[in-house]
């Protein structure tokens, strides 16, 4: 989940097993292979690194920099979802890892919808994208909360290393524990925190009214749902350790106790 475990970012559903569990030779844990197809790994880890390439080398070019920035955060989001988890979580990593291919058509409506937003606007009404004023500011702002949500996510991860996953756990494994330590002392779910502040922060970096709305909308419902369902398993898994574990922390997300 998230704080200590099960956290996930799609609904994919799916139980606990050994398969889970990282393969160990010489005392150093590594992925399954099976799971992990080394060409689908390669050509995505290039494709992520393309992009990115391009749009730094692109930066002087575009006057419009804030496109610039969402392909960059875009770009290394993905790539750092794949290599922390394999880093941490040998044990739980996959292609979907990226978490590009097990999103679902939403995620990449979502992004879709929100770039064309903003070149149609810039199109239309080039002004109001104008990085000036007011717009400066919230440019800025949107910024930093896509640093900041990065960096609360990918240290999150890295926290809570085996006790992490992508997809939401419904048995307890043998290598799960509840994470209290780190980030995890003050967050009781930075990963989602992370995400949340992270989309909602490059909707603002592309003064996006429209997306900035929906995304916000769209992710708390998620979120909330999401959490809620997934304390219901923690709850069982850990008992009062994480009853009294709720009560001294916060999510952090607006209005999500």
């Amino acid at each position: 989940m998230d704080i200590s475990s099960t956290a996930s970012d799609n609904f994919n559903n799916d139980t606990s097993s050994e398969s889970d569990l990282p393969i160990i030779i010489d005392e150093k844990p590594f992925a399954d292979i099976t799971k992990n197809e080394p060409d689908l790994i390669s050509s995505t880890s290039f494709i992520l690194g393309t992009v990115l390439g391009l749009f730094v080398g692109l930066f002087p070019a575009l006057k419009f920099k804030s496109i610039n920035f969402y392909i960059i955060a875009l770009c290394l989001f993905h790539f750092l979802e794949y290599y922390i988890t394999a880093k941490y979580n040998p044990g739980k990593v996959h292609s979907d890892s990226f978490l590009l291919f097990g999103n679902g058509k939403e995620y990449i409506g979502a992004h879709t919808f929100a770039l064309l937003e903003c070149l149609i606007e810039y199109t239309l009404w080039p002004q109001c994208k104008r990085v000036a004023g007011i717009r400066f500011y919230i440019a800025v702002t949107g910024v930093v909360l896509a640093l900041v949500g990065q960096y609360i996510r990918t240290m999150a991860m890295k926290t809570a290393a085996q006790s992490f996953s992508h997809i939401l756990k419904r048995k307890k494994e043998r290598d799960h524990i509840l994470v209290t330590n780190g980030l995890y002392a003050y967050f009781r779910h930075p990963s989602y925190f992370g995400f949340f502040w992270w989309a909602i922060g490059l909707q603002l970096v592309l003064l996006n009214p429209l997306s900035f709305f929906i995304f916000t909308l769209v992710l708390w419902r998620f979120f909330s749902k999401r959490i809620q369902i997934e304390e219901e398993y923690l709850i069982s898994f850990f008992g009062n350790n994480y009853i009294s574990y709720k009560k001294n922390t916060k999510v952090w997300i607006p209005f999500i106790q």
